[in-house]
């Protein structure tokens, strides 16, 4: 049971984090603004 929580809660948490991503990616003014977040993303770990 406490195996199929923290399951449930990582993916919860994997889920969120990529929203955050994809909304910040979204939220580029033009296809440079993208590409730079899409290498500042990689290049630090998908942390923003």
């Amino acid at each position: 049971m406490f195996a199929y929580f923290l399951e449930k809660l990582s993916t919860w948490f994997e889920t969120a984090e990529r929203r955050r991503r994809e909304t910040y990616l979204a939220s580029s003014a033009d296809i440079v603004q993208l590409e730079q977040r899409i290498r500042s993303l990689e290049s630090n770990g998908y942390s923003l």
